[in-house]
């Protein structure tokens, strides 16, 4: 690996999804409309925590700040995607590739980070109750928050930078819908053994430390819940709790599935990729609100206030 970059190579061409125009068509229409019920619905929700004081505590805090990740996550993928089913070149410049790569996992590192601090905040909550306000205030959901945004960052700057050393003289077809570290990888006219090695190594360890915060906050959490003498309680508390759950499985099982392996493509990678890019932000909004009152009822608030103004615009 040298010290500057010496790549040959100007652009790549993304493969995409598939070679049949059929199934881009297809393919255009269901992540559009995906793409735009995830703005829609990650909107409401940040809306709902920020003008709705029942909606005041550090979970939604969490949760709004996860509706914003969701909706730059897949803004940094799927534009480019759709755009490129009615290109001839689907191309894009190195610069492009490696800024795309950079976003893709400052959002993602972001998200497990916070996932992670979600999963404490419901341990608090739940285990913890008389102290919750005390413990989880104001200024430490800020330090939290501060925290895993510049863990994210440095994740993403480290995959990032060791990317763009690497020397690219050709093949440059990227198989991949957008530019990632192991795609990229198998590309290089130069031994990438060294980076190959960090970037399981990071991914690991983010893997390892968010693992065991969230495998001792849920063991906490269980045992908490077991001592609830009302069914009701325990219900309620296992409702909040199987949201969270899922959602995690949904983002860390792909991604470990992804990247704690030597960067080999396999043809399962796509439709892998497309779990933890397309399905997984509209799915946060959906598992959340479908299992949690106060925002469903919040919700249900702004777009009654919609309405009523539409129709006092319209004059009806």
């Amino acid at each position: 690996m040298t010290s500057t970059n010496q790549s040959m190579i100007t652009e790549f061409i993304l493969s995409g999804l598939s070679h049949s125009f059929k199934l881009q068509t297809t393919f255009f229409a269901l992540f559009l409309t995906l793409y735009l019920l995830t703005l829609y619905s990650n909107f409401l929700i940040m809306t709902a925590a920020y003008i709705d004081p029942r909606l005041s505590s550090p979970m939604y805090f969490f949760l709004s700040n996860l509706s914003f990740i969701d909706m730059c996550y897949s803004t940094v993928t799927i534009p480019k995607m759709l755009s490129n089913v009615f290109s001839e070149t689907k191309s894009i410049t190195f610069n492009q590739c490696i800024s795309q790569l950079f976003f893709l996992h400052l959002f993602g590192g972001t998200e497990c980070f916070l996932l992670t601090v979600m999963a404490y905040d419901r341990y608090v909550a739940i285990c913890k109750p008389l102290m919750y306000h005390i413990i989880m205030n104001q200024r430490v959901c800020q330090w939290l928050i501060t925290f895993v945004w510049l863990a994210g960052f440095l994740h993403s700057f480290t995959q990032a930078f060791l990317t763009y050393l690497l020397p690219f003289c050709g093949p440059n077809k990227i198989n991949h819908f957008f530019c990632d570290v192991h795609p990229l990888a198998v590309l290089a006219c130069s031994d990438t053994y060294f980076i190959d090695m960090f970037i399981i190594a990071n991914s690991g360890m983010i893997s390892l430390c968010c693992f065991v915060v969230l495998l001792f906050s849920y063991l906490g959490i269980i045992r908490a819940i077991l001592k609830i003498k009302s069914a009701e309680g325990r219900s309620k508390a296992f409702s909040t709790c199987a949201s969270h759950i899922l959602v995690v499985t949904l983002l860390f099982g792909p991604c470990v599935f992804i990247y704690l392996r030597p960067p080999v493509n396999y043809s399962i990678d796509k439709l892998v990729s497309v779990l933890y890019t397309v399905l997984t932000p509209i799915l946060n909004p959906i598992i959340y609100t479908l299992r949690n009152q106060d925002m469903k009822n919040a919700i249900k608030r702004i777009l009654g206030m919609k309405i009523v103004k539409s129709r006092r615009m319209t004059g009806e």
